[in-house]
C-alpha cells in the first residue's frame, strides 16, 4: 500500500487534473492512511490545496459540523474519505461536498462500494486483497466487488473519457483483464442455503412433501445454472437422469438434515413433510437452521442469563462479523473490563468478539469507530435471536424464558439487569442516579412522585443535588411523562370452580395505559444507545414459580387499552398460587407480576378421554 501511494497521486494529477477521482482501499484504517499520504504528496509539491475546488471559508460551516476531526482536516484540503464507520451526518456532508465538486478526491473503503452512488472521472482500485482475521491471511476481493468499483467510472454518460486503474501484482493482471473485459456469470448459491429456504417454504405449507420440494427446486435459478455450469455445482452426469438424481439427492439430504435436527417432521412412508415448532420460529424470526439447532440442543430449563448470553452470541448470524488485524489487543482490554467471562476466550473468533461487544454495550463503553460499527451490526440482529430463545424455552414450558426477555430489555436500553432503572432517563449519569437514590427514588415511578413539588417538601433541594439544568430537566420530564409506559393490569379467572388439570382454563385480562383521553400513545421506544427504530412489544406469561413451569405465553402490543384472553393448562392438582407476568421487551422497571390462586381438580388424561369417546 505504501508503494501504491505515489503512483496513485501521479494518476490523479495525470488523468484528471480537475475532474473527480475515487480511490478504493481495503480497510477503514487504510482509508485514513491513504488520505494522509495524498495530502503529504500535495504538501511536498508546495500545493496542499490543489484538490480543493472552492475556498475554505465557503465550506467552513459544514466542516465545523463534522464529528471526525481527521475528516474535517482532510476535506479542508480537497480530499474526502468515506467508510462505513462514519456517522450519518459525516457521510452526508462528505457526499454533498464531493458531489457538488468542492472536493476532487474521494477515498473509500472496500465495504462501502455497494453503498455509495457517486460518479467519478477516474476510479483507482489500490490492491485487490483484504485481511481476513479468521483465516489469518489476505484474500482476494470478490470479482463482483471489483466490477462494482469500476462501475463508478462508467456512470457519467456525457463524459466518454472516464477511466479506471487497477493496481495488482503482475501475476494477476491477465486474470483481472479477462473479467473486466467479459461479462461475469452470476452463479446461484441456493445449494449453500437450501436448508434455510426449505424451512421457510415448509413453515408456510408451500412444500408439503419430498416431491413438492423437488418441484420447487426446478423453478429456481439454481436449476437453470446446474446445466449451464455443472462442474461448479458438482454435477457429474448432465443427462436428464443424472440431473434428476443429483437434484433428488440434494433435496432428500437437506430434508433429512432438517428432520434429524428436530426442525421438521419427515414421514418417508407417506412422503409428507410437516413443520415443527422450531421451523415456525426460525421462519418467523429469520433465524438460520444451524442457529435453531444450537438453540434446541443448548437451551434448557436450567439455562441462566450467562448461558443465554453465550448461546445467543454463538449464532451463525454473527459469523460475518469482521476480524481485523491486531484487533485482539483492544478486545483483550475490553474483555478485562466486562463482568461475564468465557471458559476459553478465542480472540480471533467472531462469536467471542460478539460476546465481548454485547457486554460492552450493556456497560455503555466508548469504543473505537471500527468496533462501534461492528457493535451496531450485532445489535441489529440480536433481538430476533432473543425472541427465538423466548419461544424455544416457552414451547418447552420453561419459566426461565423470562431471562431472554430481560436480556431484550438490556439490549434496547444498554444496561445490565442489576443497574438502576433510572439510567434510562436522559442525562442520568451514575452521579445523578446516586443523588436520586439518596432522596428515595429507586425506580422511575418513585422519581416521578418526587418531582411533584406539592408531594415532595425537599423538591428544591433534590433538583439542586441532581445538578441538571432546566433544559435537561425538561427532557427528563418528557421521557418520564410521555415515553415511559405506565400501565395498569386487571384480570380475572373465568369459571374458577371448573378448573381441572389437562383442561384449558382462561384468564380475562384488561390492560390500560395512563394517557390523556384525547391522546394517542407514542409506542416508539426511547433508546439512544440502540441503533434502530424500536416499537414497544409486551409478553403476557402465566407461570408457576414453585415448579418453574411456564403455563401460557402471548405476545401483545398495548395501545390505550387492551382486552385479551389467555389460555393456560394447570399441571398440578389442588390449590396453587400462579403468577401473571407482564413483561416489556424494551424498558426496564415496567414489568408487573400479580399473583392469583386457583384450585384444580384432577382432570382426565388424554388416554382416558380417547376411551370415553370410543
Amino acid at each position: 500500500m505504501l508503494a501504491m501511494a505515489k503512483p496513485t497521486y501521479a494518476a490523479v494529477l495525470g488523468m484528471s487534473p480537475d475532474k473527480p477521482a475515487m480511490i478504493f482501499v481495503p480497510s477503514r484504517k487504510q482509508v485514513r492512511a491513504t488520505a494522509l499520504d495524498l495530502l503529504g504528496a500535495c504538501i511536498a509539491d508546495d500545493d496542499d490545496d490543489r484538490f480543493l475546488h472552492t475556498s475554505v471559508d465557503e465550506i467552513a460551516p459544514l466542516l465545523q459540523r463534522v464529528n471526525e476531526i481527521a475528516l474535517a482536516n482532510s476535506m479542508s484540503h480537497g480530499i474526502g474519505y468515506y467508510h462505513e464507520a462514519l456517522s450519518t451526518n459525516d457521510k452526508r456532508i462528505v457526499s454533498h461536498l464531493y458531489t457538488i465538486g468542492a472536493l476532487q478526491v474521494m477515498v473509500a473503503s472496500r465495504d462501502v462500494c455497494w453503498e455509495i452512488d457517486f460518479t467519478a472521472h477516474l476510479v483507482i482500485v489500490m490492491g485487490t486483497q483484504f485481511y481476513e482475521g479468521r483465516e489469518h491471511r489476505y484474500i482476494d476481493y470478490p470479482i463482483s466487488e471489483v466490477l462494482q468499483m469500476f462501475g463508478m467510472a462508467s456512470r457519467p454518460l456525457e463524459d466518454k473519457t472516464s477511466k479506471g486503474m487497477l493496481m495488482v501484482p503482475a501475476t494477476k493482471r491477465e486474470y483481472y483483464k479477462k473479467f473486466l473485459n467479459e461479462a461475469l456469470p452470476i452463479e446461484s448459491h441456493l445449494q449453500v442455503y437450501m436448508h434455510d429456504a426449505f424451512v421457510s417454504e415448509i413453515s408456510t405449507k408451500i412444500i408439503a412433501s419430498t416431491q413438492d420440494a423437488v418441484d420447487w427446486a426446478t423453478y429456481t435459478y439454481f436449476y437453470r445454472r446446474l446445466l449451464a455450469n455443472p462442474s461448479y455445482y458438482g454435477l457429474m452426469d448432465i443427462s436428464h437422469e443424472g440431473l434428476s438424481t443429483h437434484l433428488s439427492e440434494l433435496v432428500e439430504n437437506t430434508l433429512k438434515d432438517l428432520s434429524e435436527a428436530k426442525i421438521i417432521e419427515l414421514d418417508e412412508e407417506d412422503d409428507t413433510v410437516t413443520p415443527l415448532n422450531a421451523a415456525m420460529i426460525a421462519a418467523y424470526y429469520n433465524i438460520s437452521f444451524i442457529t435453531m439447532q444450537t438453540f434446541l440442543l443448548s437451551l434448557s430449563g436450567r439455562t441462566k442469563l450467562k448461558g443465554i448470553l453465550e448461546i445467543v452470541t454463538s449464532a451463525t448470524e454473527f459469523e460475518s462479523i469482521q476480524i481485523r488485524r491486531h484487533e485482539d489487543h483492544i478486545l483483550r482490554r475490553i474483555y478485562d473490563r466486562i463482568p461475564v467471562k468465557m471458559a476459553q476466550p478465542a480472540y480471533e473468533s467472531p462469536h467471542f468478539k460478539t460476546f465481548v461487544l454485547l457486554q460492552a454495550h450493556f456497560s455503555r463503553m466508548q469504543l473505537p469507530a471500527d468496533l462501534a460499527k461492528d457493535q451496531e451490526i450485532i445489535l441489529s440482529k440480536v433481538l430476533n435471536l432473543l425472541s427465538g430463545c423466548v419461544d424455544v424455552l416457552s414451547s418447552d414450558g420453561h419459566l426461565n424464558a423470562m431471562g431472554a426477555m430481560e436480556m431484550s430489555q438490556m439490549v434496547v436500553q444498554a444496561m445490565w439487569d442489576r443497574d438502576s432503572p433510572l439510567k434510562q432517563i436522559p442525562h442520568f449519569s451514575p452521579e445523578v442516579v446516586k443523588a436520586a437514590n439518596d432522596f428515595g427514588a429507586k425506580d422511575i415511578f418513585e422519581f416521578m412522585e418526587l418531582m411533584d413539588p406539592s408531594e415532595n417538601k425537599d423538591y428544591e433541594k433534590m433538583v439542586k443535588r441532581l445538578g441538571l439544568d432546566k433544559k435537561q430537566l425538561a427532557q427528563a420530564a418528557a421521557f418520564t411523562n410521555d415515553k415511559y409506559p405506565n400501565v395498569e393490569i386487571d384480570f380475572e379467572v373465568e369459571d374458577p370452580e371448573n378448573i381441572a388439570t389437562n383442561s384449558p382454563a382462561y384468564l380475562k385480562i384488561s390492560i390500560t395505559r395512563d394517557v390523556e383521553v384525547d391522546e394517542e400513545p407514542d409506542t416508539t421506544v426511547h433508546a439512544p444507545f440502540y441503533p434502530l427504530l424500536k416499537m414497544e412489544n409486551w409478553w403476557l406469561v402465566v407461570g408457576d414459580e414453585s415448579t418453574k413451569n411456564l403455563l401460557a405465553i402471548k405476545r401483545v402490543t398495548i395501545g390505550k387499552k387492551l382486552e385479551t384472553k389467555l389460555e393456560f393448562v394447570p399441571t398440578r392438582v389442588g390449590e396453587q398460587e400462579l403468577t401473571l407476568y407482564l413483561m416489556c421487551d424494551s424498558y426496564v422497571g415496567v414489568d408487573q407480576d400479580p399473583t392469583f390462586k386457583i384450585t384444580a381438580a384432577e382432570g382426565m388424561e388424554e388416554d382416558d378421554e380417547e376411551d370415553e369417546e370410543t
